[in-house]
């Protein structure tokens, strides 16, 4: 209940920077369309086409979701500037229920962003199913990771810093270990092993083996998914306890 209440604060300051969560709405579907445009424009006989709407989408939809990351950060890092934050200190509230007061409010977010990116590969030509709703429930994991990864930097880090942390650094290491642009195996070598170990291509793997309904190939890379939500929410908590107790 505590967190409930929380989180609806959360949800409206939100809602009052509408600019940015339709920035990180607008921006994937923008990839979409110009990545769908170059695809479209290879002519038959010139060899495989890069970005097939079918494995395009699915790896925009969790690439979407790195903006989440800078939207914690910033909220966290915003109120740990202020009196607000400290008054909280002296409530009933826990850092868990810090943490989930934060993540709930942007779990809808990242519900809308991956619907609606996969509305607008519909028109793109992305064959309507089932199994898109799948794909959107396998990004929920996703987005976790995200928003975690988040709060953990927005804990520690002023602003200033989160945002060239969450906002760049992290949304290009999300694309290039991802497996979108590019096969990782591809490269080989330090490269293939890092995104291995990142949860960013295992997400895209799961999210396209949900929209292409091989429902036995998702849980493999979904679990590396999971497993790294539920390690980066307790670093969170943790990280943020340690900030509390200093404060």
């Amino acid at each position: 209940m505590k967190s409930i209440i929380f989180a609806s604060r959360n949800t409206k300051e939100i809602t009052r920077d509408i600019m940015t969560s339709l920035f990180g709405i607008g921006f994937p579907i923008v990839l979409l369309v110009l990545l769908s445009a170059i695809n479209n424009s290879i002519p038959k006989d010139y060899g495989p086409k890069l970005f097939n709407i079918e494995l395009l989408a699915p790896g925009i939809t969790v690439f979407g979701l790195s903006f989440l990351s800078l939207f914690s950060s910033m909220l966290i890092s915003k109120d740990r500037t202020t009196s607000f934050m400290l008054r909280l200190f002296t409530s009933p509230l826990k850092p868990s229920d810090f943490i989930l007061g934060y993540t709930m409010p942007l779990i809808p977010l990242a519900i809308i962003q991956s619907t609606v990116c996969y509305i607008c590969a519909l028109f793109l030509g992305l064959q309507f199913s089932a199994n898109l709703i799948a794909a959107i429930v396998v990004n929920i994991p996703v987005a976790i990771v995200f928003i975690a990864l988040g709060l953990l930097f927005g804990s520690v880090l002023n602003e200033k810093a989160v945002g060239g942390i969450c906002g760049a650094l992290l949304t290009n290491l999300s694309a290039w270990f991802s497996n979108i642009w590019f096969d990782t195996s591809m490269v080989g070598g330090a490269f293939k092993a890092i995104a291995d170990l990142l949860p960013f291509s295992h997400a895209v793997n799961a999210a396209r083996a949900a929209v292409a309904g091989d429902f036995g190939a998702i849980f493999p890379d979904l679990w590396w998914v999971i497993g790294y939500a539920v390690v980066l929410t307790a670093a969170a908590i943790a990280v943020f306890t340690i900030r509390i107790k200093k404060n």
